[in-house]
């Protein structure tokens, strides 16, 4: 007799990009899967937890192509669940978090499939981290703004020129092609000496860390030939960084000797 299939969807956040910063949760949830749907900014190794008999399949997007739409994934997630059980959908980060899971939530459950969220360790406070800044820090930043470098219509957020005008930590994600209008919108409020740094494939083997000012980050950025998948942190709290520190004091010297 057939195993009666018990369709049901597990939407795991897979952390920043370190393989070992995903969750024991999410490992589990991968250790029972009967198939995988994973995105392009996850470790590939990640895939050795699930079964080897699994399907594992990718369904990541870079750059804005086309490739693998994501009214495509939301289909998948329920054609793979109702024909095999058990589908993990591996997603970097936090699902929540930019990371479109409500959208493949509300979908699944259209279904009427069981769908659980196991939530990551988002690159918003863990890539800053990693690189030894604190997105908030007592006497410093009372706060941090999330915010998306680019919107649904491939515009920088709006919500940038409210948080410019904080003491708040900024963090941007999906913005290294806008830096130059985030530049503009600090200098336009005043605050050219603010501290920037980006951080491209935080927490993996292939990090690459660019800091200075709002004044010379552009240049910085293009003569290291920073891009995507990064983030930007906007912030006092980025000279806390015990690794950026020594940046900060040989230019706070630079200037005095000028």
């Amino acid at each position: 007799m057939m195993n009666e299939i018990r369709p049901r969807v597990t939407l795991v956040g897979a952390g920043p990009g370190d393989p070992e910063l995903i969750t024991l949760k999410g490992v589990l949830a991968l250790n029972k899967a009967d198939v995988v749907l994973y995105d392009a900014l996850i470790d590939v190794s990640l895939l050795n937890h699930a079964p080897d008999k699994a399907l594992k399949i990718f369904v990541g997007k870079r750059n804005g192509s086309r490739q693998n739409p994501q009214e495509e994934t939301n289909r998948m997630c329920v054609y793979y669940a109702k024909k095999f059980g058990h589908v993990v959908r591996l997603k970097g980060g936090d699902p929540f978090v930019f990371g479109r899971g409500a959208e493949e939530l509300d979908y699944i459950q259209q279904f009427g499939i069981k769908a659980e969220v196991v939530p990551g360790i988002s690159s918003t406070v863990a890539v800053p981290a990693a690189a030894g800044i604190p997105v908030t820090k007592r006497g410093i930043s009372e706060s941090y703004w999330v915010i998306t470098g680019t919107t649904s219509s491939g515009e920088l957020s709006r919500d940038l020129l409210l948080a410019s005008q904080s003491k708040a930590t900024v963090v941007l994600l999906m913005g290294t092609r806008k830096l130059e209008e985030i530049v503009r919108i600090y200098e336009e409020q005043g605050f050219s000496d603010k501290a920037i740094a980006i951080i491209e494939r935080g927490t993996t083997r292939d990090e690459k860390i660019v800091a200075g000012t709002i004044a010379d980050i552009e240049k910085k950025a293009q003569k290291d030939q920073v891009g995507a998948p990064a983030i930007i942190i906007i912030g006092d709290v980025v000279r806390e960084s015990p690794k950026l520190k020594a940046l900060y004091e040989a230019v706070v010297y630079e200037n005095k000797l000028n």
